[in-house]
């Protein structure tokens, strides 16, 4: 089998490597097919249906004279429509924006000042959002309303005049493999969200690449309920499926007491998660699927090995796929042997292909550590150092910030002048090849599987009353994958902590809610006045080692409460959901 997964992938890919083959869009937009390619809570669409509206949101791009490389921004929750906006729009060289709709204030106008839309597409709750920072804004953007209600125009009322068919498109407006295509935010290891470059050429070859890993047949049907602003949850595991003739039952978010009903009563195949997500359904009550389930394969990333094994025991699971990628960055893993807790495995015949090193470096300085000659050192088995990847063999496309871009090329690695994107991320190899994640460096942290920005989350709590200075990091929560976020602050007087809600349901999704705070007297800093971040994580939050005032973000209660030896023993025990 893992041969067969290799193989397929790199035959499916093959037109890519050289530079020849159809984009997606292009692919998917003549098709007439009537068997299903993606079914959401309001509609089911054929492939012949999908083209259709393809074809439509084409056309209205055309009608508004979106030239080559303007941007239209996309900021919805999860449907079937959303796959069908991107793709019209793209091939006819317009670039989509992919915006997380949960993101308001400073981080909404951020992401879209990074981008210059001319246009952008939302819903109800986005254009209340936009409305709060449309003095932040670029001018001359016009929104469009998607979906029921809403105070601007109507996005299906302008493509529901346009026709459905294939458009003849000259060649200067027919999108080629090496034209950008998307804009896709990602937190990178340090600053606010970036956004990177995605191409044609690049949405193609995840499509196609992870196509021959699952072995997509036109049998199969993928459930799918992560976030479509993503990399994987919007391009690779839709593009994938119907790169493949395969359908996707699409959901706005997971519900681990809805899971086992869905993939049941649609047949799914194949479920795309992260981590998070199976662990969520191994601790849910009761038996599981009642009368078993279609499930041949599990595919993602971030499953600790320990729910790995109970997961599939429980479930009765044929196969897993773990695998490692960023939606930037050329360096991809996949664990196609199966060994529960690694995150991928290279075999020797792609090392000319995809070469990934790992190399030492300083965690504090985020510096890679060097030899006498000037060269990085590069990790032996079983030592921890940064994953980087050869520019030279797979491409780095950047972000829209030049800056952001410089500082993830590492040059002079393992010869003088050669160039290798640097990850951000800590790992493992052991003496048979296999990569287990370790940490990010920087930073950054990534909980309820989203990365999160630590500058992104201090600057939101430094604009409330009372806090005037603020560290953010990560730290491990027994039972949770990734890491909370956690945050230490000196404070006023004036400081309460039942002020922060309200201000941070304006400024971050609440995922980035830090679940932990300290109130420090000060904060330490290094010579260059960074602050000692290192400490506070190996410091934690056990009130029993740390003597400052702690506190706890509490779901149940919907508010941060303080922190002691009890209610550590719930968070600890499950009892206190965070």
């Amino acid at each position: 089998m893992s041969l067969s997964a290799w193989s397929r992938a790199l035959t499916l890919t093959a037109p890519y490597a050289r530079g020849t083959g159809e984009t997606l869009p292009a692919l998917l937009a003549a098709s007439r097919g009537n068997s299903i390619a993606l079914i959401d809570e309001a509609q089911t669409l054929t492939y012949a249906g999908l083209a259709a509206q393809m074809n439509r949101y084409a056309r209205w791009a055309l009608r508004q004279d979106l030239a080559p490389g303007e941007v239209v921004a996309l900021m919805l929750p999860n449907c079937a429509a959303y796959v069908a906006i991107w793709l019209g729009i793209t091939a006819v060289r317009g670039v989509v924006a992919l915006i997380n709709p949960q993101v308001t204030g400073d981080g909404l106008a951020h992401a879209i000042r990074a981008v210059q839309p001319r246009h952008i597409i939302t819903d109800d709750a986005g254009a209340a959002a936009l409305l709060a920072v449309s003095g932040r804004l670029p001018t001359g953007m016009q929104t469009w309303s998607f979906g029921p209600g809403g105070g601007h125009a109507r996005i299906e009322d302008a493509t529901a005049q346009l026709s459905p068919e294939p458009l003849d498109l000259p060649a200067e407006r027919t999108a080629t493999l090496t034209d950008l295509a998307l804009y896709i935010y990602t937190s990178g290891t340090t600053g606010l969200p970036k956004a990177a470059r995605i191409s044609h050429r690049r949405v193609a070859e995840w499509s196609f690449w992870f196509a021959g890993m699952i072995d997509t047949q036109p049998s199969d049907r993928m459930f799918n309920c992560l976030p479509m602003f993503h990399s994987v949850g919007g391009v690779v595991a839709i593009g994938a499926m119907l790169a493949g003739g395969g359908s996707v039952l699409i959901r706005r978010s997971f519900s681990a007491s809805r899971f086992w009903d869905d993939v049941v009563t649609h047949r799914c195949t194949i479920f795309q998660y992260i981590g998070e997500l199976c662990r969520h359904v191994l601790n849910s009550p009761g038996p599981g699927p009642v009368g078993g389930h279609s499930l041949r394969l599990c595919c993602g990333n971030g499953l600790r090995g320990d729910v790995w094994e109970a997961f599939a025991a429980r479930f009765h699971i044929p196969r897993i796929l773990e695998f490692y990628a960023s939606t930037e960055g050329n360096v991809s893993l996949y664990n196609v042997p199966g060994r529960p807790g690694a995150i991928g495995h290279l075999p020797g015949f792609l090392a000319h292909r995809a070469p990934v090193v790992l190399a030492q470096c300083d965690t504090e300085s985020g510096l890679l550590l060097r030899d006498a000659s000037g060269l990085a050192c590069v990790c032996q088995p079983s030592v921890t150092g940064e994953a980087l990847g050869r520019i030279a063999s797979r491409a780095f496309e950047g972000y829209t910030d030049q800056e952001a871009t410089d500082a993830k090329i590492a040059r002079n690695v393992l010869s003088p002048g050669d160039s290798w994107y640097r990850t951000g991320d800590l790992m493992q190899r052991d003496a048979a090849g296999y990569f287990t994640f370790v940490d990010r460096l920087g930073d950054n942290f990534r909980w309820k599987g989203e990365n999160i920005a630590s500058a992104w989350v201090a600057d939101a709590l430094c604009r409330v009353s009372g806090i005037q200075e603020a560290v953010v990091y990560g730290v491990p929560v027994p039972g949770h994958e990734g890491r909370a976020g956690m945050a230490a602050l000196t404070v006023s007087a004036d400081f309460t902590p039942d002020s922060l809600r309200a201000h941070l349901e304006q400024q971050l999704p609440a995922y980035a809610w830090p679940v932990f705070l300290r109130i420090v007297p000060d904060i330490s800093a290094t010579a260059t006045f960074k602050p000692l971040r290192a400490a506070l994580v190996r410091e934690g939050y056990d009130p029993q080692r740390v003597t400052d005032t702690l506190y706890y973000y509490s779901k149940e209660q919907g508010a941060y409460l303080r922190l002691d030896a009890v209610a550590l023993e719930e968070i600890a025990t499950g009892k206190a959901r965070i």
